[in-house]
């Protein structure tokens, strides 16, 4: 978001400096890694109204880049019992998307069990999240913008400038009060799987309509698998490592969900999540500081979309 910010920022004629803690390709926070999933289906109409915006986004930023950072597989999505898919959305949103049958699911690569329903949705598959990243910041610095890395910030008050732009993940809190945000430590797990780049399949939540498992395609594995929202709270300046009982967890849904998947994990790592209860996005100025924050594990896709709010909040 930080770098999206800075994007977006940098696009309306700002001046603009990024302060990274770390380096730029750290593993401490909530953005590493080759792939996150995009989709424009959400059971609720807002967010695909948003994913529609941002999809636009990205475009835009694979132009301006001269990079390839989508790659659009289509996404499978699973709900079990009389929970709601997110068809009703789609309608509503006039977003194209396809009923599946247990036949359909099966050669897009899902398993769908008795009593279950899908859906395809084919605007949607993966954004390339650290080259993503770069070629936010590779904008902004050819319009001007300054990136310092290992400055990490300990309070808003030394930090000069006009405005303040806080977009720190689970270190959000420690710089400004009164966030309702949680940070946990989450695990994902990589599988090995041959052939073209698969879909991105998800299980929704019938409580919630959120994910509740989910896959996606990753460049050296072949399949990179979660449990969203699984993670235990957990300080980002410890180490952690992955927790063996998710990965357990999630190798016995490959074995179940994915078609043709070899369930034996082939490497595990961590990211954060922060976030807030109903999944919601902190988007607010205070005085001189905007937050930009508890992306609550779903959020990478809207980046280029919040991006352009940061940018709104920060010079309207």
């Amino acid at each position: 978001m930080g770098c999206a910010a800075a994007w977006a920022l940098t696009e309306r004629g700002a001046d603009v400096t990024v302060l990274e803690q770390f380096d730029l390709d750290h593993v401490h926070g909530s953005s590493h890694g080759r792939t996150r999933i995009v989709r424009l289906a959400y059971p609720e109409a807002h967010w695909v109204r948003r994913a529609g915006e941002a999809m636009a986004g990205w475009r835009e930023l694979e132009a301006e880049s001269g990079r390839e950072l989508l790659g659009l597989y289509g996404l499978v999505e699973l709900v079990p019992g009389d929970g709601a898919t997110s068809a009703a959305a789609l309608d509503a949103c006039g977003v194209e998307y396809r009923a599946l049958d247990a036949a359909d699911a099966h050669a897009l690569g899902a398993v769908l069990p008795p009593g279950w329903s899908a859906l395809f949705q084919p605007e949607a598959g993966i954004v390339r999240a650290d080259l993503a990243r770069h070629a936010f910041l590779d904008v902004a610095r050819s319009r001007g913008a300054r990136v310092e890395t290992g400055r990490r910030v300990h309070g808003l008050d030394g930090v000069d400038a006009d405005v303040v732009v806080v977009t720190a993940g689970p270190w959000a809190a420690q710089l400004v009060s009164g966030l309702p945000v949680r940070a946990t430590r989450e695990t994902f797990a990589y599988y090995r799987r041959e052939g073209p780049p698969p879909p991105a399949i998800v299980d929704l939540s019938p409580e919630t309509g959120g994910h509740a498992m989910y896959a996606l395609y990753d460049p050296v594995y072949g399949l990179k698998a979660g449990a969203h929202g699984s993670g235990a709270a957990a300080d980002p300046d410890a180490d952690g490592a992955p927790d063996p009982e998710i990965v357990d967890r999630i190798s016995q849904w490959v074995g179940e969900r994915l078609a043709g998947v070899d369930p034996v994990p082939a490497a595990a790592e961590t990211c954060f999540y922060t976030s807030t209860a109903d999944e919601s996005f902190v988007l607010e100025r205070r005085g001189r500081v905007v937050v930009g924050s508890a992306c609550s594990g779903h959020g990478f896709k809207f980046a280029p979309a919040v991006g352009r709010r940061l940018a709104a909040l920060a010079l309207e």
